[in-house]
């Protein structure tokens, strides 16, 4: 019995340090000085994270001056993060997108309206039915002037819904580009129940709310 006993205080002690190892990595990231990606073919880049990253993907693909989606992992301390081990929570990272976009066509402070604007603001660790940390809301910054547009943004929202905005802020520090086949799933895989019951809704109801911002179909 005593054997036992020490065995589950040193289990416990590993796991206590593991964590306070996992949270000081992380506070190392939400306190870093922000990455600048630079324009490349006149094209500049933002990420978003704002539950699954195949809704996500697809609802910027639709906005006029955004050239590409890419769906990724960002905010989290561990390199070469994966969708398993993204899930489980531990790695940081959010489900997130790259968005390739021409700044002379859309402005970065119009893809902050499209983020706040395409999901549930007040939930945290999630949007819907996708729970937990690696569908948390994030919204990354390059530089004191996309900080300071979005922290006035999700202000002004806050106040004018009489809500607490679940967004985190985070300055950017790298982006990890997911599986092949989680590219365009939307697109790919338009019969997919998740697809069909999560995803398309969540994009007709933006397209519904922002019709000014969409692309021209031909």
């Amino acid at each position: 019995m005593q054997k036992l006993i020490t065995i589950f205080i040193l289990s416990l002690l590993f796991s206590c340090q593991n964590s306070a190892q996992t949270n000081k990595a992380q506070d190392a990231v939400i306190n870093a000085e922000p990455v600048e990606v630079p324009l490349k073919n006149g094209k500049a880049r933002a990420y978003f994270a704002s539950g699954c990253f195949w809704c996500v993907e697809a609802i910027y693909e639709s906005v006029k001056g955004v050239d590409e989606s890419i769906s990724g992992y960002s905010g989290g301390h561990s390199k070469n993060p994966t969708y398993e081990a993204s899930n489980t929570g531990r790695t940081g990272h959010a489900e997130a997108v790259e968005i390739i976009y021409d700044p002379n066509v859309v402005s970065f402070a119009t893809l902050v309206d499209v983020y706040f604007g395409s999901q549930n603001v007040s939930q945290v660790n999630g949007q819907g039915n996708d729970r937990g940390s690696q569908y948390r809301s994030i919204i990354f910054y390059q530089n004191e002037e996309q900080k300071q547009i979005i922290l006035e943004k999700k202000e002004a929202l806050a106040k004018r819904l009489n809500v607490r905005v679940a967004a985190e802020v985070y300055p950017f520090q790298k982006f990890w580009v997911a599986e092949d086949y989680h590219q365009d799933y939307e697109k790919r895989h338009p019969n997919h129940p998740y697809i069909q019951n999560v995803s398309i809704p969540r994009l007709k109801r933006f397209k519904a709310k922002f019709p000014d911002l969409l692309k021209e179909t031909h």
